[in-house]
């Protein structure tokens, strides 16, 4: 798409449809000839600046009043603002946005105080800056304000809203918020054409700005951290919630230990209780009420036995999770008073109440937000790009790992639909429709809460769980999915103590339920991890495999875990004993399992990178004209380098899938030379450890330094194995115990599939399998298909789905780039799943 085509269409440009970028890096110098590529404009002046870079919706009769909005505009201008209760990492996808509508030349606004900015005009609506947004990513909430609007609700405030945007000749506006904003933004959009009749009517618009501005075209980013927004697996600002959730419930447990107590905590879900359930996983809490299921009639002895059990199997501590919004089947409200009261009464255990209030609003946003937020905001501005008149409205979201499209009025109305059934206690209809990742976290939660493991183990199968390779934050938790979902199935569960090496010398024991008790928020390895490969104590690992009558075996590792299972697989000619069914959860920080998109452990990485790149930046902001180099692991995947540079606002970074040379490192510190020009007078370069063997971590800083003399000083910061310590964040603990459970049911099957003439024997392919994320589901595939997608020499994946994301790193950067646009997202529908109905 040529620059001419571009402006005439919305001055706006859009990056990619499903991951947001469309090519491969293209090297520096490469000339482009294909027409399919977006180039940047011509600078201006100041072009070579480089900058690094709310509560469920209030429903008013009629019209559902904004959150958080925001505005891009026609014929070069471009507007934002935000209405309601702010979000963390809000200012993520507000940066995103704004920077990428100044790439194509666009003029950006924001709108102040939300929908009351944009009723009352004025110095409510200001243009933006590429270097307004800058050091908005640490930040939450909104920095550009906040605001209910009655005003809104009239047709009268949304005639001055119209007269305020089409002065500006701003027709289109991108909306961040939840159900209630983004109707609200469907409702104006309706209305249009009657608002400018009116206002042409009334001579406060002429028959030419009418003509110019003649229609209105919307998209939505979802916003809220109750995640109660059908349509998307996950909403701007719930992981962040569910971080404040999970620091004060691991600060909790600690006390709860010490003074056997029962604490209930309480946290925000009105309609929703996906912060409660995913909080009960990532917590091993033994109760969670929700209110979209509702307790049985005797849930009150049901878990008082339940606490009692947990009590007599040595727990010195109880949870449980409330959502403030629950419910029984009669519709009257559960509070944690009451839950209290019923605990005391009973059970005469010592219990504590702790409402978490609005803490879950605030603080600094994760690395998953930040990401998020900026993902769905390029896609946004492809989106408005791409609209036409005809366009329906339409909301960005989020399923699996992929970019999409979805009409909007489909996703509010299934939203509405989920609110109907609970009313009318069509509680099974409301959890379909909340979806099947919802759907999912609920199944395990009931396993793993509700179901007593088997007094007998008659006929029960033996399965083998064991860590494999570097530690990583998660291990733990997906060890104590597998152990517990196998013992409720029935079986025998050994836990393999030092990887294959312990398989060897036959550090072996058997798991009771108490055995993995408070393992979920433990980061590195209970069990301890070793990168020893089996191919050298094959006999020794048969004979163990046969003295402990191991049936299935279950590795949670990186990539020695995956090697690991395809010399099992080679072993398997030699050795019968080798012919057991065995599965691999990828759990390493560098997230190099082929297989998977995303590996356990990866997340906690990436957010202790961010943690310390903000602190850096503040130093760095403070003391001024200083440039930082900090050096990621990850090994040759760039994984951690490229998404912590995208959450953290990095000016560049470093990794062996996008070679770089001299010329490259040249062109950066030129491009930071000139940063330092500009009021953002500070620099973030991030390094991964083995992106290339001469351009090593001290060779940049020596040519950053010498470069930079008399412009800007220069800094390293090796981060070194702080990377694969600390508590397991809420997305690792949720995503490795249903890995672990998925796991554990899939061995299940595989072993009764495998049984032969009284023994086990699984020599087919798909007796070894990898189960990895791929793109919106978690997927089995076996290893030996697997071989032929990998690059052993460097232990990654050769496609990897987070290299299309490095263009928008560069782009919000203000690197000149182009942008290849030859594939265009599609519009898809929200899938329903109704009694008796076929999906959509």
């Amino acid at each position: 798409m040529r620059k001419e085509e571009l402006h005439l269409k919305f001055f706006m440009c859009v990056i990619q449809s499903r991951q947001l970028v469309r090519t491969p890096q293209r090297t520096a110098g490469e000339a482009s000839t294909s027409s399919m590529l977006i180039q940047k404009p011509p600078p201006e002046t100041d072009a070579s600046k480089i900058l690094d870079t709310v509560d469920a919706p209030d429903t008013m009769e009629g019209i559902h009043v904004l959150k958080n909005e925001w505005i891009m505009t026609h014929e070069e201008h471009h507007a934002a603002k935000t209405l309601g209760i702010g979000k963390a990492s809000m200012n993520a996808a507000v940066r995103a946005v704004v920077r990428v509508g100044i790439f194509t030349g666009a003029r950006v606004f924001f709108v102040h105080e939300g929908y009351q900015g944009l009723v009352d005009g004025g110095d409510h609506i200001r243009e933006a800056t590429w270097e307004s947004v800058s050091m908005m990513l640490q930040l939450g909430g909104t920095v550009i304000g906040s605001a209910r609007c009655k005003d809104f609700r009239e047709r009268e405030g949304r005639l001055r809203a119209a007269h305020n945007l089409v002065k500006l000749g701003i027709t289109n506006l991108c909306v961040i918020g939840g159900d209630g904003s983004l109707t609200g933004a469907d409702t104006f959009r309706s209305e249009w054409s009657d608002l400018l009749s009116d206002l042409q009517k009334a001579g406060k618009i002429t028959a030419e700005e009418a003509t110019k501005s003649n229609y209105l075209n919307i998209v939505g980013l979802v916003g809220s951290i109750d995640n109660d927004f059908c349509g998307t697996d996950m909403t701007i600002g719930t992981d962040s919630a569910l971080h404040r959730i999970i620091e004060i419930v691991d600060a909790i447990t600690t006390t709860a230990q010490s003074h056997q107590r029962t604490f209930v905590l309480e946290v925000m879900g009105r309609h929703c209780g996906y912060l409660a359930l995913v909080t009960s996983l990532s917590c091993g809490a033994d109760w969670v009420f929700i209110p979209e299921c509702p307790p049985d009639d005797d849930w009150e002895d049901h878990l008082c036995r339940r606490l009692s059990e947990t009590r007599t199997r040595g727990s010195r501590l109880n949870i449980i999770i409330v959502a403030e919004g629950a419910i029984d089947k009669n519709g009257k409200p559960i509070t944690s008073e009451s839950i209290k009261d019923l605990v005391v009464k009973r059970l005469g255990y010592d219990t504590r109440v702790t409402v978490l209030g609005h803490v879950q609003r605030g603080g600094t946003p994760s690395a998953f937000d930040r990401i998020l937020g900026s993902r769905m905001g390029v896609e946004a501005v492809m989106a408005l790009l791409e609209a036409t008149p005809d366009t329906p409205a339409c909301v960005v979201s989020l399923s699996g790992n992929q970019a999409v499209r979805l009409p909007l009025m489909e996703c509010v109305q299934v939203t509405k639909d989920v609110t109907k059934a609970m009313a009318e206690r069509k509680f099974d209809e409301a959890m379909k429709l909340r979806g099947r990742s919802f759907m999912n976290n609920w199944e395990v939660y009931k396993l793993l809460a509700h179901i007593r493991p088997p007094v007998s183990k008659s006929g029960a199968h033996t399965v083998a769980v064991m860590n494999v390779g570097a530690p990583a934050a998660g291990m733990n938790a997906a060890v104590r999915s597998t152990v517990r979902i196998g013992l409720i199935q029935g079986n025998r569960v050994l836990v393999v103590h030092d990887g294959f090496e312990g398989l060897a010398k036959g550090q072996i024991e058997e798991a009771g339920w108490s055995y993995v008790g408070g393992w979920t928020g433990q980061g590195g390895s209970k069990l301890g991890t070793k990168r020893t490969l089996p191919r050298k104590s094959f006999e020794q690992i048969s004979a163990n495999i046969t003295k402990f009558n191991i049936q299935g075996l279950i590795i949670v590792g990186g990539f020695e875990a995956y090697t690991g299972g395809l010399e099992l697989m080679e072993g398997r000619k030699q050795y019968d004993e080798l012919c057991i069914p065995f599965v691999v959860i990828p759990a390493t920080v560098s997230n190099n399992v082929p297989g998977s998109d995303f590996s356990v452990g990866a997340d906690t990485a990436l957010n202790t990178i961010c943690m310390t790149c903000d602190r850096i930046k503040q130093s760095a902001a403070g003391t001024k004209r200083r440039v930082f180099i900090i050096e990621t692991m990850g090994g040759y995947c760039g994984y951690l380098a490229t998404m912590a540079g995208l959450a953290a606002g990095a000016d560049a970074a470093y990794i062996f899938e996008e070679p770089f040379t001299i010329r490259d490192l040249q062109v950066n510190v030129e491009h930071l030379v000139q940063k330092m020009k500009t009021t953002v007078k500070r620099g973030l370069v991030l390094r991964n450890e083995k992106c290339n063997e001469n351009y090593s971590t001290d060779f940049i800083f020596n040519l950053y330094s010498e470069e930079g003399k008399g412009i800007f000083d220069s800094r390293k910061n090796v981060l070194g194995h702080m990377q694969q310590g600390g508590s397991p964040t809420p997305f690792d603990r949720n995503f490795a115990t249903k890995m672990g459970a998925k796991a554990m049911n899939w061995m299940s099957g595989k072993i009764k599939e495998s049984y032969r003439n009284g023994r086990i024997f699984a020599n087919t392919p798909d007796s070894g399998c990898v189960l990895g994320m791929r793109k919106r589901a978690l997927v089995f595939q076996p290893v030996t298909e697997l071989k032929e997608q990998t690059d052993f020499e460097h232990r990654i994946p050769k496609e990897q789905w987070w290299l299309k994301l490095r263009p928008i790193l560069k782009i919000l950067a203000k690197y000149e780039i182009d942008l290849d646009t030859s594939e265009h997202a599609h519009l898809e529908h929200i899938s329903r799943k109704r009694s008796g109905e076929a999906p959509a």
